[in-house]
């Protein structure tokens, strides 16, 4: 079992740290000899000390500070979530310089467009195809005065292409000294901006959000968040690049000192989620839609008799956890039941992620109520959270005691939340954000009177609890004038079949509410495998190559993705899925007609931002014409009567 921190209480460095790197500083000091992360070489985890860690970040500070930049310059880093991007983002902290993350697999153009709005200094960049992108995207960026590769030979491949290259070796000397630390965190201040967070860009060009240290240290210092402990473990394989897992999985870790282990890949997540054995585990909705998807397809592969077991520990699980969120009383007879659901059913799904998540945290989309009940039965509990990078993080949250799912909870006691007369959600509080780099026009726009604008529309309960619908510019408006929430649509119908991975409702000035429905590809293979369109040999080698690369395209994978989709009873079982899901819809949200893609959505497609959100308006014209034949009487696809 891997190794982590000592079992005491919590103490919050946040609380008495003037900036991030200062905070970092004091982590080394008070955990020295505890693990910060493990990292996997040659088959085995090796952990890395605090103080093992701090070293390293303060080496590659002293390499910064030898290039002459000066406190508040800007480093981006360019590479996966491993452990060479926490050691580049502290270096930054404790050199007094400004960092931000650039997610993987962007284009030059894309690159390019944020090293010069950043005016960045230094990019650290993580292997060859992506410095094969900076490299195009750095011509003629003067203020970049060095590219650093992760790995020396990297560097020893491409130091002819650049004069700005940089080996690593040149930052992986002496510690910078104690009196340049000193003076470097010295001339840093609570108010001075700490990191740029540069959002998805749903909408057009990414904006530059301005977290200042002050911002995160409130965050972190606030009391009302999920109950850690020093001797907690977690999983990381998240994007460092976004909001969440930057300030509240890593900063976080620093700010109690909690120990982590660095998946070696994406693919890598599953296997080691079972070596790593985490005790907290935090990710996207879709995540968990996958993994409710994969149970319940296996679940229907097995004979009559499993699958009536499955469906009754089900019923005992959700009932009991019904009951223990509303405070209620559980019957001895229940309680009974659940054991036995609990040893012959749920004890088996906990496994797969390892048998010891104690919490489970997502946010940045709703999760259906049924799959947050699921795991909650089955002794996994998903806290829910809200929040958005101009809040730096998290506003609200579910925490032990004060759950109601299908909220993201109550505002943290430091946080005014209130509801416009559009029902858009305000927000209030000591880490709302400086505003947006070289943007005054639309930090004024998003901040007004104090008020962070979110763009979400949201509901509040009696009790605080916040409900949110969708994003106000997503909101549909229909012929007849009725507003619609797309997004409860497209939960509720995403949520009935583990073949369906995404589903795009449209109805914008049209009579009725459509949609396009893109099918999940492992588990539509897997369905063709079983309906004898194609080969078991060929969908676990197709598994394979969809495993390594979520986006592969390949001429056969294609060819038999067609084939399935094409055939009747897939489209007749999607058809039964969109009925079930309207059951749960009113009239005028239920889903009259719709067409199903050959493939799902894609990043490189540009139709998922890196966080995998939906780029709504991309899909939008795009599928236009579709979307117009869609309302033609003539068209040939799927239509559904309304219920």
């Amino acid at each position: 079992m891997l190794t982590t921190g000592p079992n005491l209480p919590v103490v919050h460095l946040s609380r008495e740290a003037k900036t991030v790197g200062d905070m970092f500083r004091k982590r080394a000091r008070a955990s020295a000899d505890y693990p910060a992360f493990h990292t996997k070489r040659d088959g085995a985890w090796v952990a890395t000390s605090w103080r093992e860690f701090f070293e390293q970040a303060s080496a590659v500070a002293r390499g910064l500070v030898a290039l002459g930049l000066e406190p508040g310059d800007r480093v981006g880093i360019l590479g996966p979530t491993l452990a060479p991007w926490a050691i580049q983002d502290m270096a930054a902290q404790l050199a007094g310089l400004v960092s931000f993350g650039i997610y993987p697999m962007q284009s030059p153009d894309q690159i390019r467009y944020l090293l010069a709005h950043s005016d960045a200094r230094v990019v650290f960049v993580a292997n060859s195809e992506e410095l094969e992108h900076v490299l195009e995207a750095a011509e003629g960026l003067e203020h970049l005065v060095a590219i650093v590769p992760w790995e020396h030979a990297l560097y020893e491949q491409y130091a002819d292409r650049d004069p700005r290259l940089r080996s690593i070796h040149d930052f992986e000397g002496a510690p910078l000294d104690d009196a340049t630390l000193e003076a470097r965190l010295r001339a840093r201040k609570p108010e001075d901006l700490a990191v740029l967070v540069y959002t998805s860009g749903t909408t057009g060009p990414p904006k530059g959000a301005m977290i200042s240290h002050r911002n995160i240290l409130e965050l972190l210092a606030s009391e009302d968040t999920l109950e850690l402990r020093q001797n907690d473990l977690s999983l990381n394989f998240l994007p460092m690049a976004h909001v969440a897992e930057r300030l509240l999985g890593f900063y976080g870790r620093i700010d109690v000192g909690l120990t982590t282990a660095y998946a070696s890949s994406i693919s890598a997540v599953l296997p080691e989620l079972l070596e790593v054995r985490p005790t907290l585990f935090g990710s996207v909705p879709r995540i968990f839609e996958k993994a409710y998807g994969k149970i319940h397809s296996e679940i229907e592969r097995k004979p009559a008799a499993v699958q009536r077991l499955f469906r009754w520990a089900k019923a005992v699980g959700i009932e009991r956890v019904r009951r223990r969120l509303a405070n209620q009383s559980v019957p001895l007879r229940l309680e009974l039941q659940h054991r036995v659901a609990d040893r012959l059913v749920f004890r088996k799904i906990r496994g797969v992620f390892g048998g010891r998540v104690r919490i489970f945290i997502t946010g940045a989309a709703p999760t259906a109520l049924e799959i947050l009940e699921f795991f909650w039965a089955a002794g996994m509990p998903i806290y829910e959270v809200y929040g958005m990078t101009e809040a730096t993080v998290m506003t609200h949250c579910n925490r032990e005691g004060a759950v109601r799912l299908g909220t993201v909870g109550r505002p943290m006691r430091e946080i005014e939340c209130r509801l416009a007369d559009d029902g858009e959600i305000l927000i209030r509080g000591p880490w709302v954000f400086v505003g947006y780099f070289k943007d005054e026009s639309a930090t004024s726009r998003t901040v007004v009177d104090g008020w962070l604008h979110t763009g979400d529309i949201g509901e509040i309960d009696g009790d605080g609890y916040l409900k949110i619908t969708d994003r106000k510019k997503h909101l549909i408006i229909t012929a007849g004038g009725k507003n619609l929430a797309p997004a409860n649509i497209e939960k509720a119908i995403k949520s009935t079949d583990p073949l369906i991975s995404q589903v795009h409702a449209h109805g914008d000035r049209r009579p009725f509410v459509s949609a396009i429905i893109a099918p999940s590809p492992i588990e539509t293979l897997e369905w063709g495998r079983d309906h004898g369109l194609v080969d078991a040999a060929v969908v676990e080698a197709h598994t394979r190559e969809l495993l390594a690369n979520p986006t592969a395209r390949s001429e056969a994978l294609n060819a038999d993705m067609a084939r399935v989709i094409a055939h009747p009873e897939f489209r007749q079982r999607l058809q039964a899925a969109v009925a079930r899901g309207n059951r749960e819809l009113a009239r005028v949200e239920q889903v009259r007609k719709f067409v199903i893609l050959d493939r799902d959505f894609s990043q490189e497609q540009g139709e998922l931002t890196p966080t995998m959100k939906v780029k709504r308006k991309t899909l939008e014209e795009k599928f236009c014409e579709l979307l117009a034949q869609v309302y033609d009487d003539a068209h040939p696809d799927v239509g559904l009567e309304p219920r």
